[in-house]
């Protein structure tokens, strides 16, 4: 295998291993819908433009006959409709949204997946010349940077009930 193709080979591994990563972090909200048979500090926002974009992606996957594009966005369009539907589920009637100065309701490793995922899907895109990869990634990375310093300017609030990582 020449050097291009080995280091092509390890970024689509690596774009598909980020993007999995990516999609799992709700997997922690799930449980907690289940647990707590509510929807409290979850945005529903996320699930759905994520689960649009799979569907997007899995298309232009399916046209280009992309394997790597087309894998991690059927996991994805999966697990987004399931989060979705766990999110219908649980959610109550009325809707409120409050502003605060706090980034409580943002999931910071939601946030690192976002930045790390939408990084590596631009650098595939730029070393496969397609554009149409590499541009849609590029807002994922803005708006990662931004939400980091969001976190650093107002750290979150520890929550005894719901950690996403407890040893």
């Amino acid at each position: 295998m020449e050097a291009g193709g080995v280091a092509d080979s390890f970024l689509s591994s690596a774009c598909v291993l980020f993007t999995l990563g990516m999609f799992s972090t709700g997997l922690s909200d799930l449980r907690h819908m289940q647990r707590t048979r509510s929807v409290d500090n979850i945005q529903f926002l996320p699930f759905l433009t994520t689960d649009v974009n799979n569907l997007g992606w899995l298309s232009y996957g399916v046209l280009k006959g992309d394997g790597t594009l087309i894998i991690v966005n059927t996991v994805g369009a999966v697990l987004q409709t399931l989060y979705i539907l766990a999110y219908l589920h649980y959610s109550p009637q009325k809707a409120k949204i409050i502003q605060t100065k706090s980034t409580q309701r943002l999931s910071f490793s939601l946030t690192i997946a976002t930045l790390l995922s939408s990084t590596s899907w631009s650098i595939y895109g730029f070393r496969l010349k397609d554009p149409y990869i590499t541009v849609p990634n590029l807002p994922g990375i803005l708006t990662g940077f931004i939400r980091l310093v969001l976190f650093y300017k107002y750290p979150p609030e520890q929550d005894t009930k719901y950690r996403l990582l407890q040893t």
